[in-house]
């Protein structure tokens, strides 16, 4: 293809987003040229493209912080034309062009293999928020975690990462709490394997230093004044990994959970995730993750309808995960 689309921001007052026509010749030096069959939208993408937050670093730039497609040119021995690759994180749609975008080109070290067992569809249905989720678990099995305990919580339980935290954990054999600001989504992560549904406020009203000893460990995605009343009600030896900061970056606690309970706070990134472990979490992706319980959490879309998905994802009305179709016949407004 000689000309493809790409949405793209551009620098300037008004900050702009526009969807735009580009050739092979704008893309950015790599080892690998993909042509991108699908992308996804996360909270990161929102700010990126509303310019919310100062996401992007330099412009012109190419949002999408994953994506998923068929290997078109290689100067690396790891991938041949054919190759289907799955891209997260290592700064793209932020400091390196990124996935919501019909071609990209990029370093190979950032691409790994697509798993097998997962369509390139399912995997940015996964993508980088079921991926950091799948880190979070991975992180709490390595504190300890077994499902023949106390239950485990997960905040945001309706965003992105939350719901296939809920889904994962709940395949795995564990009791799961779900906590969200949206009650009305009760069905939808009752669908997904939550056992009880935890209101927000629950955790957000002003908590005792240590309160009544609950939940096993806790997948926070939201941070701020959730993660400070998820760790009073963790147990004695438990573990939070915490992954966001949609609800804030502050973070108001005491040290009573950690030196009298013995709560382990585990910091998660999956965007510089070293590749042996990247490629382990995508393993248990295809394994542990239910097919039709990632098929429930998905919505799909073309790209003209990326913008104003952007803003919903900010504004909290976004369930699931959004995976944007890049396919020729998906990108007309």
């Amino acid at each position: 293809m000689s000309t493809f689309k790409a949405l793209v921001v551009e620098s300037g007052d008004p900050y702009t987003t526009r969807l735009r026509e580009l050739s092979l010749d704008d893309l950015p030096p790599g080892e690998v040229l993909v042509r991108v069959a699908y992308s996804s939208l996360n909270y990161k993408d929102g700010l990126a493209i509303t310019g919310a937050a100062k996401v992007v670093r330099s412009f012109p730039m190419v949002p999408g912080i994953d994506f998923a497609g068929v290997v078109v040119e290689s100067a690396s021995p790891d991938y041949r034309p054919g190759d289907e690759v799955v891209l997260t994180g290592w700064g793209v749609g932020e400091r390196h062009w990124g996935g919501l975008s019909q071609m990209a080109r990029v370093r190979a070290e950032w691409l790994v293999p697509k798993p097998q067992g997962l369509s390139l569809h399912q995997a940015m249905g996964i993508g980088t928020a079921g991926f950091t989720a799948m880190l979070c678990v991975m992180a709490l099995e390595d504190r300890g975690l077994r499902p023949d305990g106390r239950e485990v919580l997960v905040t945001g339980a309706a965003g992105g990462v939350g719901s296939i935290a809920v889904a994962l954990l709940a395949g795995l054999g564990y009791r799961v709490v779900a906590s969200t600001g949206r009650p009305q989504e009760r069905p939808y992560l009752e669908s997904l394997g939550a056992a009880e549904i935890l209101e927000r406020n629950v955790l957000t009203a002003p908590a005792k230093p240590l309160e009544s000893e609950r939940f096993a460990a806790a997948v926070d995605t939201v941070g701020g004044a959730v993660l400070g009343g998820v760790l009073p009600r963790i147990a004695y030896g438990g573990s939070v990994a915490a992954c966001g900061n949609a609800g804030g970056a502050r973070l108001e606690t005491t040290v009573f959970p950690f030196i009298l309970r013995g709560v382990s706070l585990l910091g998660v990134d999956s965007v510089m995730c070293p590749r042996e472990r990247r490629l382990r979490a995508w393993e248990r992706l295809a394994h542990d993750l239910p097919p039709k319980l990632l098929e429930a959490s998905v919505q799909t879309v073309n790209l003209a309808a990326v913008p104003e998905l952007a803003q919903q994802i900010l504004a909290g009305r976004v369930r699931g995960r959004v995976v944007v179709d890049l396919t020729q016949s998906a990108v007309t407004p």
